[in-house]
């Protein structure tokens, strides 16, 4: 940026990884050399180039306070405390005169945060604090370093008033498909952060024992700060769905003060349920064109007349109808059942909403970890080619129709494990598989 006409100018420009300062004056006549330690206070200072953040956020991430006398080490020093933000790729300085004026290139490796198992209180905005405490934190930060351990340190602070002392870690996290990172992971390694006592409200004593069981299985997951609600919400539904109780309704929070035990932190929560009423199955409307008949449905339910709970059973058409699906290569398949209950009659109806998503096809397939002869007597037998629409199910029987098939294979595979290993991509949806054998 070019300075004003005969005023002395101090430029510098500052890239990440790559620390520069220059020193330049403006077109003043070779007899005017502004001194490094020559000190002036700026009219105005501006920032250009990254509108995310305001001029006051942009002062405080950097210490600067209007009418402070600077010189030229000062002002670079502040251009690098923004730059170890991490948050912006290149930070430079000009200063004309009159003016500070820093230059900034926003960072395009910024990251959205996600809270492991940080029992935080269930009322506390976390966004909310990091943003008041942070100037330069808009919900993203740089995969490590500056704000990255700034934000660590502030959750780490959060913790601490609540009682917990603990080392928070931040982890670069990546999409398992395309291996791109896709947020930073804040965790506790030490001590282990684990659901603790559930309180019962509104649960019937002849279900108390048996949902309790239900929940315990769900209490040896670790602590997980966004879903472990969730999932003992989902435990409840399910057991009272399973036994007909299609209406009800469960509200599950943190509840009272962690405490602390000899295997780690425990987390409480409170559950409320609404049981309502039985309901009895009266019908399953599938969308036009799905895979599943009506028939197929009858002859579902009908082999598990008395198998049991009711909802199981109703879970089991959902089963076959994702089954199907995947089968035609609709890995991303996503089912939604909408019940319908007639009080009076006492029924329920299911209208089911399908969204099959992209068809995936076979991008290639290998096995691993056998001879020649033994892969290309395999690859004899292995149907689905480069190209074809991806059926799972034909990947997980292969092994053992291949055995049937052939007396060699039969011999040759007693007793070999396969470890299938199929990596879809969501950008081309093809899907690659890797078959690896071992005794």
């Amino acid at each position: 940026m070019a300075g004003r006409s005969g005023a002395p100018m101090l430029t510098s420009t500052i890239m990440r990884r790559i620390y520069s300062l220059l020193l330049a004056s403006a077109a003043m006549g070779a007899a005017f050399h502004p001194a490094h330690a020559q000190k002036f206070i700026p009219r105005a200072i501006l920032f250009h180039g990254d509108p995310e953040y305001t001029s006051q956020e942009l002062l405080a991430a950097a210490g600067l306070k209007k009418g402070e006398l600077l010189d030229f080490a000062a002002m670079g020093g502040y251009s690098q405390r923004l730059l170890a933000s991490g948050v912006f790729a290149t930070v430079g300085f000009e200063f004309d005169g009159q003016d500070l004026i820093f230059s900034l290139a926003p960072s395009p490796d910024l990251y959205p945060i996600r809270l492991d198992n940080l029992p935080l209180a269930p009322d506390a905005d976390v966004d909310r604090a990091l943003r008041q405490q942070l100037p330069l934190y808009h919900g993203k930060v740089p995969a490590d370093g500056g704000l990255a351990d700034d934000v660590r340190a502030a959750l780490e602070k959060m913790l601490a008033s609540e009682g917990v002392t603990a080392t928070v870690t931040a982890t670069a996290a990546a999409n398992l498909a395309t291996h791109k990172l896709n947020a930073v992971v804040y965790s506790i390694t030490a001590p282990a952060v684990l659901i603790g006592n559930v309180a019962l409200q509104g649960v019937s004593a002849q279900f108390e024992p048996a949902l309790r069981g239900a929940l315990a299985e769900v209490a040896k997951n670790p602590f997980d700060t966004e879903n472990s609600a969730a999932n003992l919400s989902r435990a409840v539904e399910q057991f009272y769905r399973d036994r007909g109780y299609a209406a009800v309704k469960v509200e599950t929070e943190r509840s009272g003060a962690l405490s602390a035990a000899a295997d780690g932190i425990r987390v409480p929560f409170s559950v409320s349920v609404e049981e309502g009423r039985v309901y009895k199955l009266a019908a399953i409307h599938l969308p036009d064109g799905a895979p599943v008949t009506q028939a197929d449905i009858d002859k579902l339910l009908a082999s598990q007349s008395g198998a049991g709970l009711e909802g199981a059973r109703i879970r089991s058409v959902w089963g076959l109808l994702l089954q199907r699906y995947k089968a035609q290569g609709h890995l991303d398949c996503t089912i939604a059942p909408r019940p319908q209950l007639d009080d009076a009659a006492g029924t329920v109806s299911y209208t089911v909403d399908v969204n099959p998503g992209p068809v995936y096809h076979l991008g290639f397939v290998r096995f691993d970890n056998v001879s020649d002869q033994m892969r290309a007597l395999l690859m004899h037998y292995w149907q689905m080619m480069p190209g074809d629409v991806f059926d799972e199910s034909y990947v997980a029987s292969f092994i053992l129709k291949a055995q049937l098939q052939d007396p060699v294979l039969r011999r040759s595979l007693a007793g070999v494990k396969a470890n299938i290993d199929a990596t879809e991509d969501p950008q081309t949806h093809d899907v690659n598989v890797v078959i690896r054998l071992s005794h």
